[in-house]
């Protein structure tokens, strides 16, 4: 059994999967648009067509999938977050920095009694993320 994260950006997947790259080195390992799929002519709004159905992003050793969804423009990613695990604060204040450009700190990476660095962040996205430096 295996769970992955998957993640509907409602029309901004492919503004994310580039945010993804560049912050923490993500390679798309599958991307399947709307129009890839045999019924996409059959009903479809020709918007929806370039929009992204399915992709996988393996970042690190995970895979995490994504998807443009309905493209309604409001994504929600309450009561979720992903946790990434460094090997050093060093790489904890630089993914941390990186995923909190344009968005929001929760918590500014701190030392706990679990981890020389740890915090929280929701990126641009309003994707929740925790940094945790291994101990």
């Amino acid at each position: 059994m295996k769970i992955q994260p998957y993640l509907m950006f409602d029309g901004r997947c492919e503004e994310a999967i580039e945010f993804y790259r560049r912050a923490l080195g993500a390679e798309v390992t599958t991307l399947l648009r709307f129009k890839d799929q045999p019924e996409a002519a059959q009903g479809m709004p020709p918007a929806l067509h370039d929009k992204i159905m399915h992709c996988s992003l393996r970042i690190g050793e995970t895979e995490v999938m994504a998807s443009d969804g309905h493209c309604r423009g409001a994504t929600s990613f309450a009561g979720i977050s992903l946790a990434i695990t460094v090997p050093d604060a060093s790489a904890a204040l630089r993914v941390f920095a990186a995923l909190s450009d344009g968005g929001r700190v929760v918590q500014a990476l701190t030392k706990t009694f679990f981890s020389p660095s740890f915090g929280m962040l929701a990126d641009r996205f309003g994707v929740e993320w925790m940094i945790v430096a291994a101990p």
